[in-house]
């Protein structure tokens, strides 16, 4: 294997790690977010988990529809809820 390819693949896997990292922590701020007292950064926490669907973002808009009391953001979290729980089957 020659030196660039060598340095290539270096450069793909800490690509790789870097980025997973990256999404981990994603996640992590939004999750927090979610449950902030500020309305605006849980209205985008939720926009960011509507582009995100997963069972764990099932799980967690669940535990913020018991917890969230603004109409308009329960109104948001349960129809991301609804098509997300729909699209997963």
């Amino acid at each position: 294997m020659g030196p660039k390819t060598r340095a290539l693949l270096i450069g793909l896997g800490v690509g790789i790690t870097a980025g997973a990292f990256l999404a981990q922590h994603s996640m992590d701020r939004h999750r927090r977010q979610l449950f902030s007292g500020r309305p605006l950064r849980r209205l985008s926490a939720l926009g960011y988990l509507n582009s995100h669907p997963s069972v764990e973002a099932v799980h967690l808009l669940q535990d913020y529809l018991a917890w969230e009391k603004h109409p308009m953001l329960r109104r948001r979290a349960e129809a991301i809820a609804r098509r997300m729980e729909a699209k997963l089957g």
